[in-house]
């Protein structure tokens, strides 16, 4: 007996028969659910065993799932879990952060200092384990004549090739006088002012009317700038 097509419920001969879907076509049947063109087993797409063409396939979508009570219960004990693991890691870190701050040029300044300062305090100390006592005074070091004090480093620190600039240690002094006529001095390094009170200046300049403030300090003018101020002692000689 032969089958019957499953668009138009009439007999399908063998000649124009299309076996496809679990069901049976004539030819011409074989058309789109919606558009009604005309299918062949390679353009045809199937859809609940029913044919239809590339452009009217149905599209499938994701179904919600329901906030059941289950889901609900799950739901709460994952967000419970999460809140346990952050306060843990809050307590294991706890005192571990530290702040960022900003690298200002002043930071950098005073971090080279205090850098320099170390490197001063460390061959003291080295020099004093060596020598089982006190080490020899500080004495700082000037390119020419002696006539103000500069940082001479030691025979041990000469050997490791360690030659540091010497460092202005500002003390507390009183309010510098008021120019007058003084001594003449030479700068033998060049320094920048830290301070507002303080004056600038490169090596080979000369500094007029200089007074003596403390050890490490004296007041004087640049003659190359004009601009007078307070200037570390062992960063000039006199003439």
């Amino acid at each position: 007996m032969n089958p019957l097509c499953s668009r138009c419920d009439r007999v399908v001969y063998p000649t124009e028969k299309v076996n496809c879907l679990d069901k049976y076509w004539h030819k011409g049947c074989f058309s789109c659910e919606v558009c009604k063109m005309t299918l062949n087993m390679k353009n045809y797409k199937g859809f609940e065993k029913r044919p239809y063409c590339n452009a009217h396939y149905p599209k499938t979508s994701f179904t919600s799932v329901a906030d059941t009570p289950e889901n609900l219960r799950l739901k709460q004990q994952s967000k419970m879990q999460s809140q346990v693991l952050y306060k843990e890691e809050f307590e294991k870190n706890k005192g571990k952060g530290f702040s960022v701050v900003s690298d200002t040029p002043e930071l950098q300044r005073i971090k080279k200092t205090q850098d320099q300062i170390s490197n001063i305090k460390y061959h003291e100390d080295f020099e004093k384990s060596r020598m089982g006592g006190e080490g020899p005074p500080l004495h700082p070091q000037t390119p020419h004549q002696n006539t103000a004090p500069a940082y001479q480093p030691s025979a041990a620190s000469q050997n490791y090739h360690y030659e540091p600039e010497p460092v202005p240690v500002r003390q507390a002094a009183a309010a510098a006088p008021p120019p007058s006529s003084g001594k003449r001095y030479r700068a033998v390094y060049d320094y920048t002012a830290a301070d507002e009170d303080e004056v600038s200046f490169l090596d080979g300049d000369m500094i007029l009317d200089v007074q003596q403030i403390d050890e490490g300090w004296m007041y004087g003018r640049v003659e190359r700038t004009g601009q007078q101020g307070m200037l570390p002692a062992n960063y000039v000689e006199a003439m």
